[in-house]
C-alpha cells in the first residue's frame, strides 16, 4: 500500500484516539455539564452526629437556596465516608477530582484526613473548604493555596477555652486527650496558653479513639489533684467521657470537667444535668437570633435534627463558594480562588468575614456555657453565650502563624 494510504490511515486513528479521549473526559471539566461538588465525612462513625449525612444536607441547602444552578448548569452534591483514614480520604478525593470532575471538597472534619486531602487538591489544582479540623498543620506549616478552614480549629478552641476556665480560679490542669493529630495539636496550644496565662499542667494521658470507658484516665486525673480536667476528643468518645466524670462526681469534689470540642449533639446526647456549666466554643448556635433560628427550623425539617456548627459552616462554605463560581464566570480554580478571597463571606451567620492568606476564614466566634437544667426556658434552650471574639482575637497571630502563605 502507498505511503499516503498508511499517512492517512495514522491521521484517522489520531483523530478517533482523540474524540475517544474527549468522550472520556468529564463533561463538567469541558465547561458543560453539572458542576459538581463533595462533601467527604465521617458518614457511620464518632462523629457522624457532628457532621455526617447533616453535613452533606446542609450543603444541598446551600445549593437550593442560590436556585440549583450556577451558569446556567445545575449542581450536584457527591457525599463519601472517610472512615478516619488518609489514605482512603486521599484516595477518595483522587477518584472524585480526576473521574468525576468535583472541582471542590468541603467538611472533612478529621486533621490526618484533612492533612492528606489538602495535598492531593494542590496537587490537581482544586479546592478543599474543611468545615472544622484541629490541627496547626492545615493552616500552618503544611498550609495550602488551595486549602481553606471555615470554622473553629484547635488554636481557637484552646484561646477560648483556656480564657473562659482560667478565670474560675486555680489554673492547674490534667489532660485526656484522643490519641491522633488533632488531639495532640489542641494540647499542645492549651498548654502554652495555660503556662501563658501563669497556669501549669501537672499530667496528661493518651486515649485511642472509641474508647468506651475511661475509668482509668479518670481516676489518674481525679488522683492528679488538678483544678481543671481538659477533655481532648469528641463524638461517642466525649459522650461517654462526660458520663463517666459525672458518675464519678469530678464536679462535687471541687474539680471542673473541662471539654475542649463539646457541641450541642453532645449536651442533647448526655444531659443538662451531667454537662452543666461546661464549654463550647462554636460559631453558630440555633439561639442567637431569628435568623439562626430560621436556618435550624428549616435544617430541622429536612433532616429531623437540629444543625451542629459544622453542618452550619458547611452551608456557609458552599454558599460562599458557588457564589464566587457565578462571580467568576467559570469553575476553573484560579479564577474562583481569587472571587473566594476578594468577596466578603455574608449568610445568615456571617457579617463580611474575609479569608486569611492561611485559608483561614476570619469570623466571629462565640464562647458559651451548657445551661444547667433549670435555666432552660425548653429542651432545645442548651447554651449560654457568654462572650463573642472577633477573628483576630480567637485564631492564630499573624505573628505566630508557621504558614508560608502569610510571609510573602
Amino acid at each position: 500500500m502507498s505511503r499516503k494510504f498508511w499517512k492517512k490511515a495514522a491521521l484517522g486513528g489520531l483523530a478517533a484516539f482523540a474524540a475517544l479521549a474527549m468522550a472520556q473526559v468529564p463533561a463538567q471539566a469541558q465547561g458543560s455539564g453539572p458542576i459538581r461538588i463533595g462533601v467527604l465525612n465521617d458518614q457511620g462513625g464518632p462523629y457522624s452526629a457532628i457532621t455526617g449525612p447533616g453535613s452533606v444536607a446542609a450543603a444541598r441547602m446551600a445549593v437550593q437556596d442560590l436556585g440549583g444552578t450556577v451558569l446556567g448548569r445545575p449542581v450536584e452534591v457527591l457525599s463519601a465516608d472517610h472512615q478516619h483514614k488518609p489514605d482512603l480520604g486521599s484516595s477518595l478525593a483522587r477518584e472524585w477530582y480526576d473521574v468525576q470532575g468535583v472541582r471542590a471538597i468541603f467538611d472533612i472534619y478529621s486533621s490526618g484526613v484533612a492533612l492528606a486531602v489538602q495535598k492531593v487538591a494542590q496537587d490537581k489544582d482544586r479546592l478543599l473548604v474543611v468545615s472544622m479540623a484541629s490541627s496547626a498543620l492545615i493552616g500552618g506549616a503544611q498550609c495550602s493555596t488551595h486549602g481553606m478552614q471555615w470554622a473553629n480549629d484547635g488554636y481557637a478552641v484552646s484561646n477560648l477555652t483556656v480564657r473562659g476556665a482560667s478565670g474560675q480560679g486555680e489554673n492547674s490542669w490534667y489532660f485526656l486527650t484522643v490519641d491522633y493529630a488533632a488531639g495532640h495539636s489542641i494540647e499542645a496550644d492549651a498548654t502554652k496558653l495555660i503556662q501563658a496565662a501563669g497556669g501549669r499542667v501537672v499530667g496528661a494521658v493518651r486515649f485511642p479513639l472509641g474508647t468506651p470507658d475511661f475509668s482509668s484516665f479518670l481516676l489518674r486525673a481525679q488522683a492528679s489533684g488538678a483544678k481543671n480536667i481538659g477533655f481532648i476528643g469528641g463524638g461517642s468518645d466525649m459522650i461517654n467521657s462526660v458520663k463517666q466524670a459525672d458518675e464519678f462526681g469530678l464536679r462535687a469534689a471541687g474539680q471542673r470537667y473541662v471539654p475542649f470540642s463539646m457541641t450541642t449533639v453532645d449536651i442533647s446526647a448526655v444531659g443538662s444535668q451531667a454537662t452543666q456549666g461546661m464549654p463550647v466554643v462554636l460559631s453558630y448556635y440555633w439561639g442567637e437570633n431569628a435568623e439562626t433560628r430560621a436556618f435550624a427550623d428549616r435544617f430541622k425539617q429536612a433532616t429531623g435534627n437540629l444543625p451542629t456548627d459544622p453542618q452550619a459552616n458547611v452551608y456557609s462554605a458552599v454558599r460562599h463558594y458557588l457564589r464566587a463560581v457565578q462571580a467568576a464566570g467559570t469553575v476553573e480554580t484560579a479564577a474562583v480562588l481569587a472571587k473566594m478571597r476578594e468577596m466578603p463571606v455574608e449568610d445568615f451567620f456571617t457579617r463580611g468575614a474575609r479569608i486569611r492568606a492561611d485559608g483561614r476564614l476570619m469570623r466571629d466566634v462565640m464562647y458559651a456555657e451548657a445551661k444547667a437544667p433549670g435555666q432552660m426556658s425548653n429542651p432545645e434552650d442548651l447554651l449560654r453565650i457568654v462572650s463573642r471574639f472577633t477573628g483576630e482575637q480567637a485564631f492564630v497571630p499573624v505573628a505566630e502563624s508557621q504558614c508560608p502563605l502569610m510571609r510573602r
